[in-house]
């Protein structure tokens, strides 16, 4: 029987995206690499834990969760954290972004200072510009400040992002047009913290490094994984977590956290036996050292 693996989740690093597995093993995913795998037939898919350290009780989790945590892992690995504001005394420095995912969709948000832009590739933002810099909580009240005058959010749901890659236009001027007059409007505003400055405007544009430009639009994305259940097929393009595979039945996006919490095999082809959900009109050998 083949050696099953468990996948830790998507990771972008300076080479692009890489799959990181439990262990520590990394399979980098350049455009055009064959991404194929069965779900152990016998396979639960069960709780990752938090923090580091394996769920005590070894929970069964759904398969569509995105998560893959149970309700306590859940709660502890939001402990502690930034994005749940639990966080109040980090040194570090942190940015305040505003990034752009497609008409309409614009969002404000912070990252350490420390992460560069890896925070943006990892939301699939198609293009950001940094807003300002400074303390901690002078980055929270200012994202805050932000949302409230600006009238954005700071999440948008990755379906959403989904349903506008196929449709970006077409030009990286064209796509910043949004971003700038936002940023202009941001940096305009009184009321910013003292101890946070602003920054220029200065759009960053990931369409080449996700693969997007002239990739073909996606037909559906991946419901959920199954114990037997398979998928394979090529990179075409990356964005956030997702992998927009080309199969037999065409480009289809798998969320790289479906993969999470499920013992996973080597599996030959470019078919597909896990459920796929359509997208509407218009929408978009030898010893083993990886699993592919």
């Amino acid at each position: 029987m083949a050696q099953a693996w468990k996948c830790s989740g998507l990771r972008w690093s300076a080479e692009g995206p890489v799959l990181v597995w439990d262990g520590g093993r990394r399979s980098a995913l350049p455009r055009g690499r064959r991404v194929a795998f069965g779900v152990a037939p016998e396979g639960v898919r069960t709780c990752v834990g938090a923090r580091g350290h394996a769920c005590p009780v070894g929970a069964v989790v759904p398969a569509r969760s995105t998560g893959a945590r149970c309700e306590e892992c859940a709660r502890l690995d939001r402990a502690h954290s930034v994005a749940a504001d639990t966080l109040a005394d980090d040194p570090r420095p942190y940015h305040v972004y505003v990034a752009w995912f497609g008409p309409g969709m614009v969002k404000v948000g912070i990252t350490a200072v420390e992460r560069g832009s890896a925070r943006l590739l990892e939301q699939g933002a198609v293009c950001f510009s940094w807003l300002g810099a400074g303390p901690l909580m002078a980055a929270r009240r200012t994202e805050e400040l932000l949302r409230a005058a600006l009238r954005v959010p700071d999440r948008i749901p990755c379906a959403q992002k989904r349903a506008v890659r196929a449709a970006l236009p077409g030009t990286a001027a064209e796509r910043a047009g949004e971003l700038t007059a936002l940023h202009a409007r941001a940096v305009a505003l009184a009321g910013w913290p003292e101890s946070l400055e602003r920054e220029p405007l200065e759009v960053v544009d990931h369409v080449g490094v996700f693969g997007l430009a002239g990739a073909p639009p996606a037909v559906g994305e991946v419901g959920q994984l199954a114990a037997g259940g398979v998928v394979g097929g090529e990179l075409v393009a990356a964005a956030g977590p997702d992998l927009h595979l080309s199969t037999e039945a065409g480009v289809v996006v798998l969320d790289t956290r479906l993969m999470t919490g499920w013992p996973l095999v080597p599996a030959p082809g470019r078919g597909l036996t896990v459920p796929v959900r359509e997208f509407g009109p218009g929408a978009a050998a030898g010893v083993q050292d990886g699993l592919f």
